[in-house]
């Protein structure tokens, strides 16, 4: 199993297996062409109440992630499709449109996993 985070800025690439975008919204200024994702799962983003409060304010990070992790519990269905795809797929990346590549959802998710296959 492998899980990589990539901006969807960045040029996709073979080594990036299976893509798939976990935002709630579209990224400006990039073509379904150009971002070639394989699944857009929105229900894996932040909620909108979330993100808004997050801010991409790092020092707010610990917090975001607890959240985060409380907010993705509540949709098994997602985090099923999820290990699903890792376990069908090997490796798979998953997109995002924020700045901080170190602060953003698909970091906390891939975290999320990890995690929850440790435990």
């Amino acid at each position: 199993m492998a899980i990589e985070v990539k901006r969807v800025y960045s040029p996709p690439s073979k080594d990036d297996g299976y893509r798939i975008l976990v935002e709630r919204l579209w990224p400006r200024g990039v073509s379904k062409e150009r971002a070639q994702i394989d699944l857009w799962l929105k229900e894996a983003g932040a909620s909108p109440s979330l993100r808004t409060w997050f801010g991409h304010q790092p020092e707010k990070w610990a917090e975001f992630r607890n959240r985060y992790f409380d907010e993705i519990r509540q949709r098994p269905d997602v985090v099923k499709i999820l290990k699903e795809i890792i376990q069908a797929k090997g490796t798979v990346t998953f997109v995002f449109a924020a700045r901080d590549e170190v602060h953003n959802n698909a970091v906390a998710l891939k975290e999320f996993l990890e995690e929850e296959n440790m435990s």
